[in-house]
C-alpha cells in the first residue's frame, strides 16, 4: 500500500493494491479475495438508506485514515490479562491481526484437534481451509465481511476430528493497538467441528491503546451432525476502537450451537450473526448483553435461518445504555417453506439510564411454513424506581443501588451461557465495567 491509501479510507488505490495482492497470492485464496473485492466495490460503504444499516452510521469510521498494513511491534504489547477462571485455556493471541507466538500457549492439545494460525500466503493450507473458508458466510449484503475477505492476511483454524472433545476452552485474543497511523486489520477464523465432537471457544477483542483502531473480523463455523459448539465473544474496544464482527454458523443434524456476545466498550461495535439450521434437530442459541456508556454505539444484528424441519432457536439480548450512547438490536428469524415444526423465540430488553441515551429495536419473523411455534418481542424502559427506592431506603448509596440493579438485570442474559466457567468469567468482566461506569457518581457523593 502507498501512503496515499491512508488519506481517505477506503481508497481506490487501496482496493487496487488488494486486487494485485490477490493476483500475486496462492490460487486457493485469490478467487475468494477477488470475490470480496467485487462485492465491496458493488455495495460500497453502508449508509442509512440501506435497511440493515438504518440505525448504524459509519461516517465516523470511514473518515479516519486507517492503514490496512498498520502493525505494532509485538514487544510493546504486554500479555493480555486472562479472564478469571479461564487461565488454563489454550491461548492464541493476535496483535493488529498478526499472530503473536510469544503471547500464545497451544500446549497440550489432544489428538484429533488442531489449533493453528493461518496465513493467506500459505501455498498448501489444511484441507479444511480449502473446503470451507469463504464458503459459509454469504457476502451479499455484508460489505464489511466482503472487505475482510479482500484484505485478510492472517487468521486462525480450529479443527476437531469426529468424536474429539476438548476439556479446556480455546481463548482467541485479538489485541488492537494503534501506532503512528490508525491501524485497520481483518482477523479471519475458521472453526470446523466433526461429528459428535465438542469445543468451547472464547473470542476476546481488546483495545490496548487510545489511538483509533478498526478490527474487521469474520468467523465461520461448521458443525457436523451431533457436534456441540460453545462460542462466546467479548468486545472491550476502548473509546477510539471500532469493531465489526460477522459470524456465520452452519449446523448439521442434531448439532448444537451456544453463542453469546458481550460488548463492554468501543466507539462503534457491530456484532452480526448469520445462523443456518440446515438439518433436522439442530439447536441454536445466540444471546448477548451490552453496556454502552459515553458516546459509544453498539449494534447487535442477527439472522437465524431455519432451513430444515424440527430445529430450535433461542435468542435473548439485553442492554443498558447511559450518557449519550446508543444501542441497536435487529433480529430476524426466517422459517423456510419446508421447515415445519420449527420452534423459535426472540427477545430484546433494554434499560435507558439517561435522557440522552437511545435504543432502536427491530425484531422480525419471516415465516413461510404453517406448523411452527415462533415468538418475538422487545421492551425498553428505565431502572425500576420502586426497587431503586427500596434500596435507597435501606441506606444504600444511589450509585451502588444503580450498580446492583444494572448487574442484576444483565445477569438475566448471562445466565443463558451454558458453560459455567465462561459464564462466571464474563460476569466478572461485566461487573467491572458497570462498577467503573457508576464510580463517578460514587466519587461525587
Amino acid at each position: 500500500m502507498t501512503a496515499r491509501t491512508t488519506q481517505s479510507w477506503p481508497t481506490d488505490e487501496g482496493l487496487i493494491a488488494a486486487e494485485r495482492a490477490a493476483d500475486a497470492g496462492p490460487e486457493w485464496v485469490a478467487e475468494t479475495r477477488r470475490q470480496g473485492l467485487r462485492i465491496f466495490r458493488d455495495e460500497g460503504v453502508p449508509h442509512a438508506k440501506i435497511e440493515a444499516w438504518k440505525y448504524t452510521g459509519v461516517n465516523g469510521l470511514v473518515g479516519i485514515g486507517f492503514d490496512p498494513q498498520g502493525t505494532v511491534p509485538e514487544v510493546v504489547i504486554p500479555p493480555p490479562p486472562p479472564l478469571a477462571g479461564l487461565e488454563d485455556a489454550y491461548h492464541l493471541v493476535f496483535v493488529n491481526g498478526r499472530f503473536a507466538p510469544r503471547l500464545s500457549d497451544l500446549d497440550g492439545l489432544p489428538q484429533g484437534a488442531a489449533l493453528e494460525p493461518l496465513t493467506a500466503a500459505d501455498p498448501n493450507p489444511p484441507e479444511a481451509v480449502r473446503a470451507y473458508l469463504g464458503r459459509i458466510l454469504e457476502l451479499d449484503g455484508m460489505p464489511f465481511a466482503a472487505l475482510n475477505t479482500a484484505f485478510w492476511t492472517e487468521g486462525c483454524l480450529v479443527s476437531l476430528d469426529d468424536g474429539c472433545a476438548l476439556s479446556r476452552p480455546i481463548h482467541l485474543v485479538s489485541i488492537a493497538a494503534g501506532g503512528e497511523t490508525p491501524a485497520m486489520f481483518a482477523p479471519r477464523t475458521l472453526v470446523v467441528v466433526g461429528r459428535g465432537a465438542r469445543a468451547t471457544i472464547v473470542e476476546s477483542h481488546l483495545g490496548a491503546t487510545a489511538a483509533p483502531t478498526f478490527s474487521n473480523a469474520v468467523v465461520e463455523v461448521v458443525a457436523a451432525d451431533g457436534a456441540v459448539v460453545e462460542h462466546y465473544k467479548r468486545v472491550e474496544g476502548g473509546e477510539s476502537g471500532f469493531h465489526t464482527g460477522a459470524s456465520a454458523v452452519r449446523l448439521g443434524a442434531d448439532a448444537s450451537y451456544d453463542g453469546f456476545a458481550l460488548t463492554l466498550g468501543g466507539r462503534l461495535v457491530r456484532n452480526e450473526y448469520r445462523m443456518t439450521l440446515a438439518s433436522p434437530g439442530a439447536e441454536c442459541r445466540i444471546n448477548g448483553a451490552y453496556a454502552a456508556f459515553g458516546d459509544s454505539h453498539v449494534d447487535n444484528t442477527t439472522l437465524i435461518d431455519h432451513v430444515a424441519a424440527g430445529a430450535t432457536s433461542r435468542e435473548i439480548f439485553m442492554g443498558v445504555i447511559g450518557d449519550t450512547a446508543r444501542g441497536v438490536f435487529q433480529g430476524k428469524i426466517r422459517v423456510r417453506k419446508h421447515a415445519q415444526k420449527t420452534d423459535g423465540h426472540q427477545l430484546h430488553k433494554a434499560i435507558l439510564l439517561s435522557s440522552g441515551a437511545e435504543v432502536d429495536a427491530k425484531p422480525e419473523l419471516e415465516i413461510y411454513a404453517d406448523d411452527v411455534k415462533c415468538t418475538h418481542g422487545a421492551t425498553a424502559g428505565k431502572l425500576d424506581e420502586t426497587m431503586l427506592f427500596y434500596l435507597l431506603s435501606r441506606g444504600i448509596p444511589e450509585s451502588d443501588a444503580q450498580r446492583m440493579l444494572i448487574q442484576a438485570f444483565l445477569s438475566g442474559a448471562l445466565d443463558e451461557i451454558r458453560h459455567a466457567d465462561v459464564r462466571e468469567a464474563l460476569r466478572g468482566a461485566l461487573n467491572k465495567t458497570v462498577d467503573d461506569a457508576t464510580r463517578n457518581l460514587r466519587d461525587d457523593q
